[in-house]
């Protein structure tokens, strides 16, 4: 609970902050308090709108010196609603928008409030990338934090992996870097572990040659081809090669111009990839995805790397109602695709899908304890994916994926991705495992000992005692 604002305080912070301080009187604060998830509804008492470091820091000071809760947010696609409070103050970096481009180095800084459309559109000037989101309005700042798996992860890692240095705001108010060689053990728990030690305010990022032109997109099949599709590309994933990174979405044909009418609200399977090097080069090795079943439409083929980046983002835009269940698969085992088939068809959302996603490749062959994420040798991701709109309906969508995810469970690695947990899903100590959650509360002892920065996938500090 913080303490109540009067007008003195408040033009006090206006007074030192180059951005913008809104309240609840203010015309622009609806607007500045929604977030991506249509579930999250919280009134923050504040919000300070970032220009750079400076207003960081004071507002990090002004919330701890009014015990407010403190809420960062960079693009607010938080799904637990991490990025705003109710009654707290929100830090939103979204206007801190600096991307530095060395192409020479193969290196990129960027502020926190860079979305990957940005990054992605400022590093593709010169053909280069890193692993970025599959939504582009999603930041850059929480999604490299958590681990950040996307179409590059398989040849290029993880974005946690390729995250050279930081700077990062700590609770009593400091600006520090964390680098291999700077603050090491900070380093370690960055790539992965979250935003439970501070406000990191620019990351560099290690880039990679890919693009401007890829072979990506979806294939798309018709529902009740589901259980050999997946089986097929059980097969089809044991031996790929890195440069291929794949996912396969059980779903509802939206109605869209590039599928036929006639498929329009009825069940179908997309197999979408994305290959990492010369288009030319990797024909081959995708043709066999054509084979899987009997294509309703075909659309994977030579397309700009940012296009492919923003394929989804019609389907999956601000506003609508959010709930993932998430965990790794040790295998694609008959059992397991049955299961998944049985819960494709009575999805109650047309918008709600179930993805699996394969793993492995470089993002597994980076050393287990050299980054804080989690799990790395597991050969798959499934995320049961609830979206919709009716809130009447919330526990009827949250369900479905719940139970989806139960039923699939005795196939689960018992591992989680920290940045597919909802609301209520305390699951972090699976998402770390044991040692790691060990290790990183040591380092939350050290640069945020009393938790000020707990709105997130939190690890308590090793020597705060349960409340």
């Amino acid at each position: 609970m913080g303490t109540i604002l009067g007008d003195g305080t408040i033009q006090e912070l206006r007074e030192s902050i180059g951005g913008e301080v809104i309240t609840p009187a203010d015309a622009a604060y609806d607007e500045a308090r929604s977030v991506w998830n249509g579930m999250i509804d919280k009134r923050p008492a504040l919000i300070v709108r970032c220009s750079g470091v400076a207003d960081v820091l004071a507002a990090v000071q002004f919330g701890c010196s009014q015990d407010l809760e403190i809420a960062v947010r960079g693009g607010g696609h938080s799904l637990p609603g991490f990025s705003t409070s109710d009654g707290g103050l929100v830090i939103d970096l979204s206007p801190m928008k600096g991307i530095r481009v060395d192409p020479d180095a193969r290196r990129v800084v960027a502020q926190a409030g860079v979305t990957w459309r940005e990054l992605d559109h400022e590093t593709q000037a010169f053909g280069l990338a890193v692993t970025g989101g599959l939504i582009s309005s999603t930041g850059i700042a929480g999604f490299a934090l958590g681990g950040g798996i996307g179409w590059l992860m398989r040849k290029h890692g993880l974005t946690c992996d390729n995250l050279v240095a930081a700077d990062l705001v700590t609770a009593d108010g400091r600006l520090v870097h964390a680098s291999e060689r700077e603050n090491p053990e900070l380093y370690w728990g960055l790539r992965g572990g979250g935003g439970n030690f501070g406000i990191v305010t620019s990351f560099e990022f290690q880039l990679h040659r890919v693009g401007p032109t890829v072979l990506a997109g979806p294939i798309f099949f018709p529902g009740e081809q589901a259980t050999q599709i997946l089986r097929g590309y059980r097969e089809y994933t044991a031996s790929l090669p890195d440069e291929m990174t794949t996912l396969v979405n059980l779903t509802t044909a939206p109605p869209a111009p590039f599928l036929p009418a006639d498929v329009h609200g009825k069940k179908v399977v997309a197999v979408v990839g994305v290959y990492a090097g010369p288009p030319d080069e990797g024909r081959d090795l995708a043709a066999p995805l054509r084979s899987l079943g009997t294509p309703i439409a075909d659309l994977l083929g030579n397309m700009p790397y940012t296009t492919m980046q923003s394929l989804l983002d019609g389907m999956f835009g601000p506003g609508a109602r959010n709930y993932f269940k998430s965990g790794y698969l040790g295998g694609l085992s008959d059992e397991a695709i049955d299961t998944l088939v049985r819960f494709h068809g009575p999805s109650i959302s047309p918008t709600s899908e179930i993805h699996v996603q394969h793993l492995g490749g470089a993002m597994a062959r980076v050393a287990d304890d050299a980054t804080a994420f989690g799990q790395r040798g597991a050969p798959y991701l499934l995320n049961a994916v609830a979206r919709w709109t009716d809130p009447a309906t919330d526990e009827a969508q949250i369900g479905w994926a719940r139970d989806l995810y139960a039923a699939a469970e005795p196939f689960s690695t018992g591992g989680t991705y920290v940045n597919f947990l909802s609301a209520g899903d305390d699951r972090v100590a699976a998402a770390y495992g044991s040692d790691k959650v060990e290790r990183l509360a040591r380092v939350k002892e050290t640069w945020d000992p009393t938790n000020v920065f707990r709105l997130n996938q939190n690890v308590r500090p090793a020597g705060l005692v349960p409340a």
